[in-house]
């Protein structure tokens, strides 16, 4: 296993989820905008739009490389070192509020000091929490963490807890999921065991929302569930506009603008001050949105 392996690896796994979802939309393709990094590598971006099923949506691939800017090494504490990062980066919008948003991330990091980790995750976030869908989503990364390591799913849930948490709202972003990150080798796990887990979580994505897209697609909806939709979609720009890691981390390292800020809807709406209605589905919603639910 080497950094060409994996890069090689995520571009095919691009391929394989940008097939799964344009073939489950039924309408809409990928458009495809290939780019280069001044300091060093490139990317493929690849954004579906106005689709059947997908209003926006972006599975990125990018590999890019040079000088560590000042603001990681000291966020790492480290000593000035070159970097490598490689990975892919996925966020759908569904025109339906029945739909979920969902975003997957798994990505490689290497420096010339020798220092090398895996990092990542999928979360899940409904415009209105379903149960039986909740269950469905935790249950298969639940079977995926526990084939590679007893302990995975109890510590990366509690990441994803922690790490999609709109602290000045009090809330979760979504459902949650599994997120980890600086996975390196220990003296039980090596490199190759973590590569194979990221693997796994990579393979899952298409298969687990292509499951979404076919099922919640044909429920109905009026304006009401439209409204609420737009106003859950700026809870997910308020999370990645201030307080995304990977967001920062790419504008940090003077990466492309347009490849990062895919990751946001292409309407969003805030009100001021707004209140759902008492024993509202909005309501219910609201109060599922917390740290520590066991879903399963």
């Amino acid at each position: 296993m080497n950094k060409e392996t994996i890069e090689n690896w995520f571009k095919e796994l691009q391929d394989q989820i940008c097939t799964a979802i344009s073939t489950t939309d039924g309408k809409a393709q990928f458009e495809e905008d290939i780019w280069t990094r001044p300091e060093g590598g490139g990317g493929r971006t690849r954004i579906i739009r106005n689709g059947h099923i997908i209003e926006k949506g972006g599975v990125n691939f990018s590999a890019v490389s040079g000088p560590t800017p000042d603001k990681i090494l000291k966020a790492l504490n480290i000593e000035a070192s070159d970097f490598y990062a490689t990975g892919v980066s996925i966020v759908m919008h569904p025109q339906s509020p029945m739909v979920p948003i969902i975003h997957m991330n798994v990505r490689y990091f290497e420096m010339s000091n020798g220092i090398s980790w895996f990092g990542g995750g999928i979360d899940l976030t409904p415009h209105y929490v379903d149960r039986a869908d909740a269950v469905h989503f935790h249950q298969q990364l639940k079977d995926i963490c526990d084939q590679h390591h007893p302990d995975y799913h109890a510590q990366f849930k509690t990441w994803a807890d922690d790490y999609f948490y709109i602290k000045h709202r009090k809330e979760t972003r979504g459902i949650g999921g599994i997120f980890f990150d600086r996975l390196s080798a220990t003296d039980d796990i090596s490199m190759e065991d973590r590569w194979a887990f990221v693997q796994s979580v990579g393979n899952t994505f298409a298969p687990l929302y292509t499951h979404f897209m076919t099922k919640n697609h044909p429920m109905a909806f009026g304006e009401n569930e439209k409204q609420w939709q737009h106003l859950r979609r700026g809870r997910y720009v308020e999370f990645n506009l201030v307080l995304d890691k990977g967001t920062k981390f790419g504008l940090d390292t003077d990466g492309r603008t347009e490849s990062i800020l895919m990751s946001l809807p292409p309407q969003a709406n805030w009100e001021y001050n707004f209140e759902v209605q008492p024993n509202s589905k909005e309501e219910e919603t609201l109060s599922l949105l917390k740290k520590g639910i066991d879903w399963l």
